[in-house]
């Protein structure tokens, strides 16, 4: 086990993009990272980790001190795990891959070399011979063709809401275009650009996902666990507050939107969750994301010793703020109102490790294989929304993922 601080400059983008081209041009797996708000840390980076399709890893229990990582399964679960339509968009419905050490950021900038293996010493002369070697990786991509049928699909959840068959339903579209390039490369750049507080990259031979996520589904460490469900956006215009974030928090369709969500995410904790440990200690907290503001709460709760992460995701996947009210109800019209599977979109990516367990909600999430690439968007419907507003609402969300694939930026 080694845990000592790493010399180097590079932001975390920065030194992903060059453990890209050095995987690539040695024949190495692929880096798989998390950016943002992880672990107390600014990012968590496995320098060259294989991630394959497999079922949600067992973590074997190793002591890693507090506020390390060291290392652990990086990878995601689709949302077509749990598609009652039985579709796939193609990807793993479940990939995971082991990463024995990692670079960890600090909040401060500073890099620390974690390993939990005792191959130490040439795992880290590999990670700084990466790390020294220029990358000069980019990308092109073709503008994403828009389907037909969101307004339509949301007049018809409007007519099951209306007719009492649920609360509220997520609706969602598929945008896809042509892709070359790196993937890594773009999520360094969206990572620099966007800042997105849960970001993630995973990849392997199925393909690259790209999550740009605002949002934490799951937070475990020790027996506490945590959520923070986003639900109700209006766009966001520039850095400086323009009036939005005061509208937002006043808007009657989006603040019930986020409470009957917070419920849904409050009743499925309470399902593995010791009783009476469930609670919402922040609700309806406005934050800015790229191109728009969010409504966030939070939902805390204690969980007993017996209770394990696949048992917790069994209670809790496929999150609540993109599914709906009642989830099974809201999971089966969704089937038949996409024409599209959702594929990783509006799962989870994220990092098992010995210190805890954190999973994103993956949305402004790219999906790249064999040249191609899809953006998943959507929102939450409810008896007032207006088909129109939802459909601007979804292009708002992806207006900054658009742009950012649009020009590939500094190198």
């Amino acid at each position: 086990m080694l845990f000592q601080p790493l010399r180097t400059d590079l932001t975390p983008s920065g030194a992903l993009r060059r453990l890209s081209a050095f995987a690539r041009a040695h024949g190495l797996p692929e880096p798989a990272a998390v950016c943002g708000d992880w672990f107390g840390s600014r990012a968590v980076v496995a320098p060259f980790v294989p991630v394959e399709p497999r079922p949600f890893p067992e973590v074997a229990p190793v002591a890693v001190p507090a506020g390390r990582v060291g290392g652990g399964w990086f990878g995601f679960l689709s949302y077509d795990l749990t598609d009652p339509s039985g579709r796939s968009a193609g990807a793993p419905v479940s990939a995971w891959g082991w990463a024995s050490h990692v670079l960890r950021w600090d909040a401060d900038g500073s890099c620390w070399f974690e390993s939990i293996d005792g191959d130490a010493p040439a795992q880290l002369s590999l990670v700084e011979q990466a790390l020294a070697e220029p990358s000069s990786e980019s990308w092109s991509a073709s503008p994403l063709s828009r389907p037909s049928g969101h307004e339509q699909a949301v007049k018809a959840c409007v007519l099951e809401i209306e007719a009492g068959e649920l609360f509220q339903a997520n609706v969602c579209s598929r945008f896809t275009g042509s892709f070359d390039g790196s993937p890594a490369a773009l999520f360094a750049e969206g990572v620099r650009r966007l800042a997105p507080r849960r970001a993630a990259y995973v990849a392997g031979a199925w393909g690259s996902v790209v999550s740009l996520s605002p949002e934490l589904f799951l937070e475990r460490h020790g027996r506490r666990v945590r959520s923070s469900p986003i639900k109700g956006t209006l766009p966001r215009r520039g850095p400086a507050d323009d009036g939005n974030a005061r509208r937002l928090r006043r808007s009657e369709k989006d603040v019930a939107e986020n409470v009957m969500i917070t419920d849904l995410v409050r009743n499925d904790l309470g399902r593995v969750c010791a009783v009476g440990s469930v609670v919402v200690p922040d609700l309806l907290a406005v934050h800015p994301a790229p191109g728009v503001w969010h409504l966030a709460s939070t939902v805390e709760g204690v969980l007993p010793e017996a209770v394990s992460d696949a048992d917790l995701l069994a209670a809790t996947f496929p999150p609540g703020s993109v599914t709906g009210a009642p989830k099974i109800r809201a999971l089966d019209l969704i089937a038949s109102l996409e024409t599209a599977a959702r594929g990783v979109y509006t799962g989870a990516v994220g990092l098992v490790s010995p210190a805890g367990l954190e999973l994103n909600v993956a949305i402004r999430t790219f999906e790249i294989a064999g040249g191609r690439i899809a953006l998943g968007v959507g929102g939450g419907i409810t008896a007032d929304s207006d088909p129109a507003a939802e459909w601007q609402e979804c292009l708002d969300k992806a207006a900054p993922l658009e742009e950012l694939l649009a020009s590939p930026g500094e190198r």
